[in-house]
């Protein structure tokens, strides 16, 4: 045997055990660690892309929430879990790409403690009153900020969601009171009891209340509106021109977890993510458009993110706490 084919030899050898690692994978059941609150968009995606993971391999997917610290306690928990495959981190860019210019220090971090494994979503955000409260619109809602500043606030429960409550006021040159909770569905409480005066909350979360009757709909945060609430305008079309501000969910693995591994939940989630029956229980109902991709791009799209969250910090004037 030459040295060339011994080489290759040698090769396939020392990488047959992850094949084989990797196409048996899973062998028992799948953590699926989030951030938020339960009832939140999610754990709401993080549920319905596992039970399609669970019907495809038979094991079961575990929620587990791990919610507050704007999603300290579960990043950390999955870059300290062991590199197998078998806990997966499913956020959003609060955690990866917002947090890290909103905070002087994390316990994690966001690139070097995870492999990406795909993208899972993409949505827009819904901002929402109570139904007594005397604005109507979005420009009402700007009139009476303008004339009493500082008088009304908004709530956040998500860096997405303060973002867009940031850029607001940015944006509208209004001055609002900031009043942070630990999920957009505590937020929602608060703002349905009349504690807060406002908030931006992805559609999961207030576009239910909205068709319920328990909020009004003022504006969308997306470019465009939604299928789901056509009747509701753009803030951009309300008089704040160029205004847009979304939000993203992705899937990380703890670093160091074998490529191959990887490989096999890249597979899982996109298919789990493109299948009708989680088109049908979360996606369609949510408005969230299916957004996946490669290992790689999510790596290079999570890079830009960080980018662009860092300058709507900065332009915000938000200082790192």
């Amino acid at each position: 045997m030459n040295r060339i084919s011994f080489t290759v030899l040698a090769a396939a050898m020392a990488l047959a055990p992850l094949l084989g690692k990797a196409q048996s994978f899973p062998e028992k059941p799948i953590t699926f660690v989030v951030p938020f609150a339960a009832g939140t968009a999610t754990d709401q995606i993080a549920r319905a892309l596992g039970n399609q993971i669970t019907a495809e391999t038979r094991q079961a997917v575990i929620i587990d929430n791990r919610a507050g610290a704007s999603g300290f306690i579960a990043s950390q928990n999955v870059a300290k879990a062991a590199p197998d495959g078998y806990t997966v981190l499913i956020t959003t860019n609060t955690t990866h790409a917002a947090n890290e210019h909103l905070f002087k220090k994390l316990p994690y971090d966001p690139v070097k403690d995870f492999a990406p494994i795909t993208g899972l979503g993409k949505g827009g955000q819904i901002m929402v009153v109570e139904p007594n409260f005397p604005a109507k619109n979005v420009a009402e809602f700007l009139a009476l900020a303008k004339k009493e500043p500082g008088k009304y606030s908004f709530g956040s429960g998500s860096s997405s969601s303060r973002m867009a409550g940031e850029l607001l006021q940015q944006m509208a040159d209004i001055k609002l009171l900031h009043v942070p909770y630990k999920s957009n569905t505590l937020a929602v409480t608060d703002l349905l009891g009349g504690q807060i005066s406002m908030m931006i909350t992805d559609t999961a979360t207030g576009l239910p209340q909205v068709k319920a009757g328990k909020l009004r709909a003022l504006g969308m945060s997306s470019a465009s509106r939604s299928p789901l609430a056509p009747d509701v305008p753009t803030i951009a079309e309300s008089g704040v021109k160029g205004y847009e501000m979304g939000y993203w969910f992705a899937a990380y693995a703890p670093a160091k977890t074998p490529s191959s591994v990887v490989s096999r939940l890249n597979e899982l989630l996109v298919k789990a993510a493109k299948s009708d029956a989680a088109r049908a229980a979360f996606y369609e109902p949510t408005g969230t458009e299916v957004f996946t991709t490669s290992p790689e791009e999510m790596a290079k799209f999570q890079a830009g993110e960080s980018q662009k969250w860092g300058r709507i910090v900065k332009s915000a004037g938000i200082q790192a706490e």
